[in-house]
């Protein structure tokens, strides 16, 4: 059994970021918080899939750097493994949303800098025997 609290944990960059509440060993589970204008670097995972649940503010979501969604509180959107995914909060509320990915998969975000208007990525490709 594990358990934790959503501010419990400060986020990475003092008052914005991710902050990792419970880590594996099958999920990882954090609450991202993002002020007005922030954003959440373009990124991928190989081998775990990351779900989102907004507790409070709206954020837009990029999947694949073209299709967008505006998230608000209660919803819930899942991204596959290799799938492209950048938040940006472009309200004049913070944000709050909790994350998890499944399975737990240490050094697995690889940041691909992207913002709206530039061409998208590549990806690179999984390491061989890796997970």
């Amino acid at each position: 059994m594990q358990s934790g609290r959503l501010d419990s944990v400060p986020p990475r960059n003092g008052d914005w970021g991710p902050a990792y509440i419970i880590q594996g060993p099958t999920s990882d589970i954090g609450l991202l918080t993002l002020r007005p204008g922030d954003a959440m670097t373009n990124h991928i995972h190989h081998f775990c899939d990351e779900s989102f649940i907004v507790i409070d503010g709206d954020v837009t979501l990029w999947v694949e750097c073209q299709d967008t969604y505006h998230l608000t509180p209660g919803d819930v959107y899942r991204c596959k493994p290799d799938e492209m995914h950048y938040f940006i909060n472009e309200s004049d509320t913070t944000l709050h949303m909790v994350f998890i990915k499944s399975p737990a998969s240490p050094g697995d975000t690889i940041n691909l800098p992207w913002t709206p208007g530039q061409p998208t990525p590549s990806i690179p490709p999984a390491p061989t025997g890796a997970n």
